[in-house]
């Protein structure tokens, strides 16, 4: 299977007063897979629809290879799509689903009869080839869908929040074998998802949509460790905000140490909403915080606070501290710390000497 190039470019589309994408630019390398991300509403299914064909933009171009399908109907644009409710034809087998595009293009039988069974086996369900949709799992049914939209060899393949319908452990199944079968046959691949976890653990790049704008196009520990604006470190991951205060235009003030600012910088003076991933954040036992120390206000709302909550999660237990301010902090340590800190402790917030995002309230 041949991998392609799939170009978005300056995509627009209204409906009515709405305006579901406004310039939007994507470019996908051959055999990249890219992850369309972002809330309801963004637009991300929006241009899938436009590169499929089922839609078309009031301007922009869809380009694969560079050439120019912008005008094409959908039959013959030469892609595979998965879209989130299956849409297997009930009287047809596993086999027959997913020969069905073959046969429309009038492939030999035999033909036919072979690809389907390759393709069943490759999506791990070679046993299942005569049972009907209604025999089948929701994730069963999901990889055959899968396997007929790879049947007719596309260049490019379009998956429509394909993991949403299904519960939690056949989806982390089916996310794995979609990734799988992606790397093997690397084909070009666009992937609507609001999940971010599914977005950060498929994806070679992740693109975060808003209000029909591509906010950070990158890979997914790009993404994550060094977010291009505020909506992106929000949206992707889990953020805590602190109070702070502009030091000048290089450094902030919070939780009684100063830390480089990346990004947008306000006017020196001004107070400020500090970013921070809980696992930027470290705590120390008030007892053992001394007066001395040089570079921190033990006695700052925004530094020191009480613990509520330990989740435990593993090898890290995600603690949650309210602060003498009022704010919520989650903070992630390793869970042989986590008895430091029972029920009720106090204890002091450490953020990371490390480049943090900044916002005006």
């Amino acid at each position: 299977m041949s991998a392609a190039g799939l170009e978005l470019k300056d995509l627009n589309r209204s409906y009515g007063p709405v305006q579901a994408l406004d310039g939007l630019d994507l470019t996908l390398a051959p055999g990249e897979l890219v992850a369309l991300l972002g809330p309801s509403g963004c637009g991300k299914t929006t241009a899938l629809r436009i590169v499929a064909g089922f839609e078309r933009p009031d301007s922009g171009k869809v380009r694969v290879d560079g050439a120019d399908l912008t005008q094409v109907s959908a039959a013959k644009r030469d892609m595979g799509m998965v879209f989130q409710s299956y849409s297997l034809f009930p009287h047809l087998t596993a086999a027959e689903n997913v020969a069905f595009g073959l046969r429309l293009r009038k492939v030999a039988a035999a033909e036919r009869k072979t690809r389907a069974a390759e393709l069943l086996d490759l999506v791990g369900i070679s046993g299942l080839d005569a049972r009907y949709p209604h025999q089948l799992s929701g994730g069963q049914q999901q990889r055959v869908a899968l396997a007929r939209a790879l049947a007719v060899r596309p260049k490019v393949l379009l998956l429509d929040e394909p993991l949403s319908a299904l519960d939690a452990k056949v989806r982390l199944q089916l996310r794995d074998e979609i990734r799988r079968v992606q790397l093997d046959l690397g084909i070009t691949t666009l992937f609507v998802t609001h999940d971010q976890e599914e977005a950060l653990s498929m994806a070679d790049r992740v693109a975060v949509m808003r209000d029909g704008r591509l906010e950070q196009c990158a890979a997914p520990a790009v993404l994550y460790e060094r977010p291009a604006t505020a909506f992106v470190a929000e949206f992707v991951g889990t953020m805590n905000h602190l109070q702070g205060t502009m030091i000048d235009s290089e450094l902030v003030e919070v939780a009684g140490r100063r830390l480089p600012v990346d990004g947008e910088r306000p006017t020196p003076g001004t107070k400020v909403k500090v970013l921070l991933r809980p696992e930027a954040i470290d705590l120390e036992p008030l007892a053992q915080t001394s007066a001395s120390t040089t570079d921190s206000a033990p006695t700052s709302p925004s530094a020191i606070g009480t613990v509520r909550i330990a989740t435990f999660l593993g090898s890290i237990t995600r603690m949650t501290v309210m602060l003498d301010d009022g704010t919520e902090v989650k903070a992630d340590l390793p869970s042989h710390r986590a008895s430091e800190f029972p029920a009720a402790a106090r204890a002091r917030l450490i953020p990371a000497p490390r480049p943090v995002l900044v916002v005006e309230p």
